[in-house]
């Protein structure tokens, strides 16, 4: 943050005000560490906040601090609305366009709230008195740690709020193996690590909880693969039958995405899961090195998100979205494969 970003986050929260911090429609665990983080700091600061996220999030999160008093939009919308449209302040956090929170975007498109923003995703809208926007992070739990920072604020980080940045920096960056794990990050994370927190139990929280039919879902999605070598490029597909077959629950499907890319020779990975309900195939993009998957999406499945990461939709039936993927790969040849 710079020092004019700095002055006004000061002057927003120099006195107790009504805070309401949103996450993004389907919530993972960078959204839901960076607002219950985010709303324990200001707590201890005397405001008045409440999290509110379009939608639930997986069970695997549930155990996180203040994880237990987000709301629901969809299952507590006149309450939500009444915080929104009372709020003094809104902070929206891991996302930069209202298309971004389903049926709460005309809601916040009207309030009357000053609202800050904290994200790290690419072309943010321009819709608040601070924008904080740092593309180079690599997750908004980083960032929700630096904005407490730059409020001189670090003392007040508890082991609450610690765990939930450290939760939010380990999924986000892939247990911090991605290039956007920098020497800052690890300095936040053993500052974080010093408040007591036992980083041990947390990644078996979230890596090491999976259930017997989330493994069997996982072994249907591998034997799903398919592999052009000649474009460097794998991707998963599901099946809504396979889905309810194996009891799927949301979150079952993280992370699948990355066993493709981690094939040998593969640079760019994509799953593409049949959402009937909603009669959309949702889609996950990732990348190796240089090829850019935030342009991919943007240009062919209504989507975006980082360069290496990416996400997105068809409104075609399943097969007819992975020929219309496969489609497309041989006018991205030049830039997947190795060149002498």
């Amino acid at each position: 943050m710079n020092e004019a970003q700095i002055a006004i986050a000061k002057k927003l929260l120099a006195s107790p005000k009504k805070i309401v911090i949103i996450g993004h429609k389907n919530p993972d665990g960078d959204a839901v560490g960076s607002t219950t983080a985010l709303s324990l700091f200001l707590k201890s600061q005397g405001h008045d906040t409440q999290v509110i996220v379009p939608n639930d999030f997986p069970d695997f999160l549930k155990w996180m601090p203040a994880s237990e008093d987000i709301l629901l939009y969809n299952q507590n919308t006149a309450q939500s609305n009444a915080l929104l449209e009372n709020a003094d302040i809104i902070c929206t956090l891991d996302f930069n366009s209202f298309t971004r929170v389903g049926d709460m975007q005309d809601v916040l498109s009207n309030a009357k709230a000053d609202y800050i923003m904290i994200d790290h995703h690419q072309s943010p809208d321009d819709y608040a008195v601070l924008t904080y926007s740092d593309t180079a992070m690599g997750s908004t739990c980083e960032m929700v740690y630096h904005f407490i920072a730059a409020l001189g604020e670090t003392s007040h980080i508890s082991e609450a709020i610690a765990t939930n940045l450290y939760t939010g920096i380990m999924t986000d960056t892939g247990s911090f193996r991605f290039a956007s794990t920098t020497a800052t990050t690890h300095r936040v994370l053993a500052h974080l690590m010093e408040t007591g927190i036992v980083h041990n139990e947390i990644h078996e929280k979230i890596y090491d909880s999976s259930s017997p039919e989330r493994l069997k879902l996982l072994g249907i999605a591998l034997n799903n693969m398919q592999i052009f070598t000649e474009y460097s490029t794998a991707f998963i597909s599901l099946s809504q039958k396979e889905l309810d077959d194996n009891k799927f629950k949301k979150g079952d499907t993280e992370g699948f995405v990355n066993y493709a890319l981690s094939v040998k020779g593969i640079v760019f990975a994509a799953i593409f899961i049949e959402d009937r309900k909603n009669n959309i195939v949702k889609i996950s993009l990732r990348s190796k090195g240089d090829f850019n998957v935030n342009l991919v999406s943007r240009e062919h499945f209504y989507g975006g998100g980082h360069n290496n990461a990416a996400g997105g939709k068809s409104d075609e039936t399943l097969a007819e979205t992975i020929r219309y993927f496969i489609s497309i790969l041989p006018h991205y040849k030049d830039q997947l494969m190795p060149h002498e």
